[in-house]
């Protein structure tokens, strides 16, 4: 075996001289260390999901419906991850979903994961809620990958002027966020009072843009409260409808993905407005409490425009054997995101390098156990519902 599952090998080698990993290599163990280590508000921020987290409970339970079939005796000496999504080449078939205010986890907060996804030329989708400027994260990727997330802001001019800044620091792919038009109910950070774009976190990209700064009036430095103040007016968007994404092809002449699908018709119309991708989501179960599973959604939607557009998949994914499934019920490429937070919080870039690399050996080594070596071969039938 050779490529990302060396990593193993290295790892035991290491164990020879009794260095071992300092963080678990079993991802799903990360959250319980992070509660431990971080502080109850960026825990909370991170960890919390909306109402009861009926959602994120039923995102990782969905995975334990499906069980892998391995087949044997499929000659897998070579194998091959690498896949190309919306025009950017990937060494495996995973991207960095987009997570706001990283600072409250490490003060390097995006930087450091961009250079950690750099590093391994994985796509990093860099937030609108960053702790830092999406120009100073677009150099912290170096010449790796980058897409760009938009949280649509109620000014259109400013949306115009995020997109504009985007495209001129290179980032290649546009993903829209479509399911938080307003916060959900979120009872850690309600219970803890603690929202941090109102402390001045994770607002770099507004209070950085010449069309925020002159709404507020001036130089942020002089202006803060009020340019807080003017951030919690114009965040949100609920007057956004369908026939809006015209105002997304005027302004962006790259691959657009619209994150937040969970319904066939929506899934429809994204394809019949032109989008490029849909991104099969429900926020990790941050925004509406009771929500369909994201992966029990996926497969209507793979029947319904699988043919049409790529379909990408995102909430709950925590191993290798997660990739495998969202892959097989059709998913081109998964986004993993709270881990690699888990990881930041815990050790900085090398805990967001430590986390990539344990999911892509594991998920290299799971195909070849179930007898597979390229992604075009993970089809449903090695899948079985329980």
């Amino acid at each position: 075996m050779s490529s990302h599952a060396d990593f193993q090998n290295e790892i035991y080698l290491n164990g020879v001289v009794d260095v071992h990993p300092t963080l678990p290599t079993d991802l799903t163990r990360l959250e319980r260390l992070a509660r431990k280590r971080l502080s109850s508000e960026a825990y909370g921020y991170v960890a919390g999901s909306a109402g009861t987290g009926a959602t994120a409970r039923a995102n990782r339970a969905a995975f334990d419906h499906w069980r892998i079939v391995p087949r044997m005796l499929r000659d897998v000496s070579a194998p091959d991850l690498s896949v190309r999504v919306l025009g950017t080449d990937l060494p495996a078939p995973v991207l960095l979903g987009p997570i706001g205010v990283l600072s409250i986890l490490h003060p390097d907060g995006d930087l450091a994961v961009a250079r950690a996804a750099s590093a391994l030329k994985i796509p990093m989708v860099a937030s609108t809620a960053a702790s830092f400027p999406l120009e100073d994260v677009a150099k912290a990727c170096g010449d790796g990958p980058r897409w760009y997330q938009l949280y649509w802001p109620r000014d259109r001019d400013l949306a115009a002027s995020f997109l504009a800044r985007a495209k001129a620091a290179a980032y290649s792919t546009l993903v829209v966020t479509l399911d938080t038009m307003t916060l959900g109910w979120r009872p850690h950070d309600l219970d803890q009072g603690y929202l941090p774009f109102l402390r001045g976190i994770g607002v770099a990209n507004y209070f950085s843009d010449p069309v925020f700064q002159k709404a507020v009036g001036g130089p942020i430095e002089s202006n803060r409260e009020a340019a807080i103040l003017h951030w919690a007016a114009i965040f949100s968007n609920p007057t956004l409808t369908w026939d809006d994404l015209a105002f997304l092809r005027e302004h962006w002449d790259g691959p657009i993905a619209l994150k937040g699908i969970q319904h066939t018709d929506d899934a429809r119309r994204a394809v019949d407005s032109g989008m490029d991708s849909v991104i099969v989501s429900n926020h990790g179960g941050r925004q509406v409490d009771g929500a369909i599973a994201s992966l029990d959604a996926l497969p209507e939607i793979v029947a319904a425009v699988g043919d049409q557009t790529t379909v990408l998949f995102d909430s709950g994914i925590r191993m290798g054997a997660d990739v495998v499934k969202a892959l097989a019920l059709g998913a081109r490429a998964v986004l993993v995101a709270r881990p690699y937070a888990y990881g930041l919080g815990l050790a900085g870039e090398a805990g967001v390098l430590h986390v990539l690399r344990c999911l892509m050996a594991d998920l290299q080594l799971t195909m070849a156990l179930s007898g597979v070596t390229r992604l075009e071969e993970l089809t449903p039938e090695f899948l079985r519902r329980t």
